[in-house]
């Protein structure tokens, strides 16, 4: 099963690979090097750790996705609401409205939401 959290430096790399998918693992030591400036070893080492986690693959030395950027926000909301509102989207919704006050666009998108999700 995928984790799907990352620590500030894994999300960073992450959006890099992301931002440049597919790439040759070369390409991506230079990218980190130059943006990160982490040594190869690091690079290799967090692609693994990425790569274990099931987010990444590093096929023939090509580096690329197993799971796309939204897939991977769409599911870190959703173990969010579950871990700390018990899986309740409505809890959820109360307590960031109460919180931020919602303008009437989102409150117009959200309905659109649940009357298309109506049944």
């Amino acid at each position: 099963m995928i984790q799907y959290k990352l620590g500030e430096v894994e999300a960073a790399f992450a959006a890099l690979i992301w931002d440049n998918e597919p790439l040759s693992s070369s390409r991506l030591v230079e990218l980190c090097a130059d943006r990160l400036d982490w040594k190869k070893s690091t690079t290799y080492t967090v692609l693994r750790r990425l790569c274990q986690k099931g987010i990444f693959q590093n096929e023939g030395g090509v580096v690329s996705s197993l799971v796309g950027r939204e897939e991977f926000a769409a599911r870190q909301s959703e173990e969010f609401v579950d871990e700390a509102f018990g899986g309740s989207l409505p809890q959820f919704l109360a307590a960031f409205a109460r919180r931020k006050k919602l303008s009437a666009e989102e409150i117009d998108q959200l309905q659109k939401l649940i009357d298309e999700n109506r049944g």
